[in-house]
């Protein structure tokens, strides 16, 4: 069932920049009410400022359920939250022993645990209405294993699990769940990293992909449309046979090594 934009009240999460600044931007241009969430709460002012239409900026910590919690309360005193759109993540490169274990497991806390918490904060009010929207964007790395980011992988790959058995339990309502599983998007995220070759989607196009989510709720849609067939090419193929092609293809040394961008982009997520 989809969901009326104009007027409803919708949050987005790592809503400062990027796909979520997009994404935001566009729900205020069809008339949404946007609460931007961010845990840079300077930036998300800006970023609310610049969208202006009554967009409202609450700092959130996703990893925090305590500061999730807040940030729904929030924006529950606009009225009924019609769309949740779960877009805060991190990506640490790098090879998985050589990464420090505290900031692995920060990783699994964003990426999977926040989207956790998000959902679990606003089915109940949508379940009770029988009415609402949940967009969790995760990324295409959810269906292909990379080397160099195993731990983003297997958060990414969590979120696309999460999504489809909670969509089997609630089936039977007219509250709907989207995964979005963008490739390469040129934002901080992928701050210096070799994706010559790869293809790429910019914030604004997966935030129109999320934004037609609401009309049409498909569970799984890939940015771009299509890589939908790619996704399935690593269930079938034998690991031996999908190793030697990724290693042909350069992709065993591609993100096996930080670059000065990357540390640049996690030493200031980290400091938040």
């Amino acid at each position: 069932m989809s969901i009326k934009l104009n007027g409803a009240v919708t949050c987005v999460t790592g809503a400062a920049r990027g796909i979520g600044f997009a994404t935001a931007k566009a729900l205020a241009d069809r008339g949404a009410l946007v609460v931007v969430g961010d845990i840079d709460e300077t930036e998300a002012q800006k970023a609310a400022d610049t969208i202006g239409r009554g967009a409202m900026a609450v700092r959130v910590d996703v990893a925090d359920p305590a500061s999730f919690t807040h940030f729904i309360e929030q924006a529950k005193s606009l009225g009924p939250i019609a769309l949740l759109v779960n877009n805060a993540g991190i990506q640490r490169t790098g090879r998985f022993i050589d990464q420090p274990l505290d900031s692995q497991h920060r990783e699994i806390a964003i990426n999977l645990s926040g989207v956790i918490s998000g959902m679990r904060l606003v089915l109940p009010d949508m379940l009770a209405a029988d009415y609402g929207h949940i967009v969790n964007v995760a990324s295409m790395s959810a269906k292909m294993t990379l080397p160099g980011v195993a731990v983003y992988t297997a958060s990414k790959f969590g979120v696309a699990s999460l999504s489809r058995s909670v969509r089997a339990e609630i089936v039977d309502s007219n509250v709907t769940i989207t995964t979005v599983m963008p490739s390469a998007v040129q934002t901080e995220l992928a701050a210096g990293l070799n994706i010559r070759g790869v293809p790429k989607a910019s914030p604004e196009e997966v935030a129109e992909e999320i934004v037609a989510s609401c009309l049409h709720c498909k569970g799984e849609i890939t940015v771009p449309r299509w890589l939908t067939p790619v996704k399935a090419i690593e269930e079938v193929l034998p690991e031996k046979v999908g190793s030697f092609l990724k290693k042909l293809a350069g992709a065993q040394e591609r993100l096996l090594h930080d670059t000065p961008a990357s540390r640049a982009y996690q030493e200031r997520v980290s400091k938040h």
